[in-house]
């Protein structure tokens, strides 16, 4: 039985690992050794030419205001170029973009006539950016006066090759899972942060928006689902840094439906493996930080499925030995039913927070093994509905 409780203890520390142990570390880290400094560009200097690089499908609700966000942000107009691909929109996109587009001179829009996805458009509109600077951007995520300008200032330092956003969100509700999503990335931002202070090793930005430098920019296999991810890790592979600012603040409206977030994170969730697969040699080397951000942060996240599966099968053997794992399991079983507690009350309207945490927590593993048994099935395209924009 001794074989059986090592890997029960395993699993139990690779999950508190990852989301409590983890970031406490990077806390003592900086604590100790101070944040890392960068140089960066004061707003009255010469700043970078940049290129925001937007992919577009049906996006009618939000794309007016976010293009007009980008032209009311403090930062010098003829140092701004916008190229926005319609991926083959049906709705009212392509008619405001043909009105925006006349409206500003440096906004280019491309009707692409064929569904190809985020990547496709993406990669084939890095071709025609002409600033040092890329910002990938969202068309749902809204830019502050001074975005661009927080975005850009750290690349005044030649080791910075990426920078992310501080991202915002706003449309919370008790009746779905809004508040707990914007816990989740609450957190993320603050542990990407730190990996920021710590060694300049954030490991992955949030896709909505991030800037790059142009030469640094790797193009993404067009099957890949997570994009954000792979240009990041091939930026410190490089031996450049990436970095998180949490002055550089944008805005996105969270979601609230379980289901629909479900289906996101599977996809996400897939992407995961398949970057995982593409930078498995990470996880034998260590390379300034990187390596141990990321076994940290996202492979044993990602396995957290696998962990709490073991943990339960092998507490369920050690219960019928002895009466402390038996304690164990029966709290074990107690937390693992309140996902099913949560969604009877939800049926009579009764919605209580702290369950709807559970909901989350257990949703967003189950999602992770989906997306696990998705790509091991094979990818053959990223092409996918986006998320419900100003979900009711």
């Amino acid at each position: 039985m001794t074989a059986v409780a090592v890997i029960f203890w395993l699993c139990v520390l690779a999950v508190f690992y990852s989301y409590v142990l983890y970031p406490l570390i990077l806390q003592l880290i900086v604590f100790i050794k101070g944040r890392k400094t960068y140089k960066s560009y004061e707003k009255n200097e010469q700043l970078p030419s940049i290129s925001i690089l937007i992919a577009a499908f049906n996006e009618e609700l939000v794309i007016e205001q976010k293009l007009r966000s980008i032209f009311n942000t403090t930062y010098p107009k003829n140092k701004i170029e916008v190229w926005i691909g319609s991926d083959n929109s049906t709705d009212n996109t392509n008619a405001i973009l043909e009105k925006l587009s006349n409206e500003y001179s440096n906004l280019h829009f491309i009707n692409f006539h064929n569904r190809q996805g985020k990547i496709s458009i993406i990669n084939q509109l890095s071709d025609k950016a002409n600033g040092a600077i890329l910002i990938i951007s969202d068309a749902n995520v809204i830019f502050e006066e001074n975005t661009l300008f927080e975005l850009t200032r750290f690349f005044a330092d030649e080791q910075i090759g990426l920078v992310d956003t501080h991202m915002k969100n706003y449309g919370f509700k008790r009746d779905g899972i809004s508040i707990q999503e914007k816990s989740y990335i609450s957190y993320e931002v603050k542990i990407k942060n730190l990996e920021s202070s710590s060694f300049g090793t954030m490991i992955g930005p949030f896709g909505g928006c991030y800037a790059v430098r142009k030469e640094l920019f790797t193009k993404v296999p067009i099957n890949f689902m997570v994009d954000d991810f792979f240009v990041c890790m091939k930026v410190l592979i490089s031996g450049k840094d990436a970095i998180n600012n949490m002055n550089a603040i944008v805005y996105e409206d969270v979601s609230n439906n379980l289901n629909v977030e479900f289906r996101r994170k599977i996809r996400i969730a897939a992407g995961n493996f398949q970057n995982l697969r593409y930078f498995k040699h990470l996880i034998l080397t260590v390379y300034k930080g990187v390596s141990y951000c990321f076994i940290s942060h996202k492979v044993l996240r990602w396995l957290g499925p696998f962990f709490i599966i073991g943990a339960f099968i092998s507490n369920l053997i050690l219960a019928l030995n002895a009466k402390f794992y038996l304690i164990l399991f029966l709290i074990q079983l107690m937390v693992s039913i309140l996902p099913l507690v949560d969604f009877l009350l939800k049926k009579i309207n009764l919605h209580i927070v702290i369950l709807r945490f559970a909901t989350h927590f257990y949703t967003m593993n189950l999602s992770l093994l989906l997306g696990f048994i998705k790509s091991i099935k094979g990818i053959k395209s990223n092409v996918w509905e986006p998320t419900q924009r100003l979900q009711g």
